[in-house]
């Protein structure tokens, strides 16, 4: 074999290593970007599914809630809650009076949770989300009215239309008598004229049924008594300053309870769902980031020689690494940014045009709710280069380490 045949053969088989390594260094960048991606869109989602949760019980529950430290009930004197009202920054309070009841319609029975409230509870922006069809009152202090939940109708055959047919509440009481045999005593009763239905989760809709506060208080013999008060915060006021006020004017036989306090355990729940799906996909990424320890380690052995000569002219090992650990953060940081802007514009065509649907046609939301979160973007970030920077460090270190004397 003559020397330009022999030179040829070199050229040609080192050549191919390149292109190699190069496919593969596009290939890990790709992985990285696709990893990125699925990030931004799976951490969008829970974001999306956590404000779609807060808005449906906002549609129910309200700002801020007030409830007893012991006990069920508290005794609200006119003075005591005016006193609540001229608060700074309370813009609505609506009293409740909350207990079990059993309901009765036509022959059919169901427990529920009644909730006597104050003329001003439809006031606060209750049931925004969801559906409600009916009247939109709590009828009058001779026709009480009463709000129902969809599954709770459903459960009882509740028909609107029927005038003629009442809801019978029972709620049970201590008899005068131990010895007492007469059912009588041991519950009162109350008919109340079914007016709406609501439906907005299905926990609300199977158990809710919603009354006049002087209905409740009667039937359920409470008096001055109150399980919960419900406030709205003025437009100009921030939640969190207005309870910080209500937890110094109450002191501390009461809590003061924001929307994300009032449902903690969910909220909870989806966020350490989050958490699990994060690092779950981060170790799909750590595993993609192989790609760049492979495509480093052959660049290292390729270039030995190279990096021989180098170091023969005076280059340091830390010189080295830099430029090893350069070539793995430029293949991060590229896969990083393309993933960030296709995830980012993933999320924006979810959201302006809700293409992937729930395929629920009578849900609350059609499609997958989403929302783009800046802090998401920073850990993403950070996890993408950090794992990378790691699954860079070892060719690195391996190409530091080559011998001068023994490769030239």
């Amino acid at each position: 074999m003559n020397t330009s045949s022999f030179i040829a053969g070199r050229y040609f088989r080192s050549k191919k290593k390149r292109n190699f390594i190069t496919v593969l260094s596009i290939i890990s960048m790709v992985g990285v970007a696709i990893s990125t991606m699925a990030l931004v869109a799976v951490m969008s989602v829970f974001n999306g599914l956590e404000d779609l949760i807060r808005s449906i019980f906002a549609s129910f529950d309200a700002e801020l809630k007030v409830e007893p430290v012991k006990g069920k009930s508290f005794v609200a004197t006119e003075e005591w809650l005016e006193s609540i009202r001229t608060l700074e920054g309370v813009d609505i309070l609506t009293e409740v009076i909350e207990d079990n009841a059993l309901l009765e319609y036509r022959g059919n029975q169901q427990v529920a949770r009644l909730k006597g409230v104050s003329e001003n509870f439809l006031e606060q922006g209750r049931f925004s989300k969801g559906f409600f069809w009916g009247d939109t009152t709590l009828g009058t202090p001779l026709r009480p009215g009463a709000i129902m939940g969809r599954g709770l109708g459903f459960f009882l055959s509740v028909n609107l239309g029927e005038v003629n047919s009442s809801l019978k509440v029972y709620y049970p009481k201590a008899p005068r008598s131990a010895g007492s045999i007469d059912p009588n005593q041991l519950y009162t009763s109350a008919q109340i004229e079914p007016r709406a239905f609501f439906s907005i989760e299905q926990r609300f809709d199977n158990e809710f049924v919603i009354v006049p506060l002087e209905f409740a208080r009667d039937l359920l013999n409470y008096g001055q008594k109150r399980t919960s008060l419900e406030i709205k915060v003025k437009k100009e006021y921030k939640i969190a300053e207005v309870q910080k006020n209500l937890v110094r004017h109450l002191g501390p036989d009461f809590l003061v309870k924001n929307a994300d306090e009032q449902h903690a355990g969910l909220i909870r729940t989806v966020k350490l769902e989050k958490l699990f799906v994060f690092l779950t996909l981060t170790f799909i990424l750590a595993i993609a980031s192989f790609n760049i320890f492979f495509s480093l380690s052959m660049l290292a052995i390729e270039k030995k020689k190279d990096i021989a000569i180098l170091k023969s002219m005076g280059a340091k090992d830390s010189l080295i690494r830099g430029v090893f650990l350069k070539q793995g953060a430029m293949i991060a940081f590229s896969g990083a940014l393309l993933g960030l802007v296709l995830g980012f514009v993933v999320v924006w065509v979810q959201e302006t045009f809700g293409l992937i649907t729930l395929g629920i046609s009578s849900g609350v939301v059609d499609a997958y709710p989403v929302r783009i979160n800046v802090v998401d973007f920073v850990w993403i970030s950070l996890a993408v280069v950090s794992i990378t920077l790691l699954a860079s460090w070892r060719p690195a270190w391996i190409a530091s380490q080559v011998e001068t004397v023994k490769e030239l």
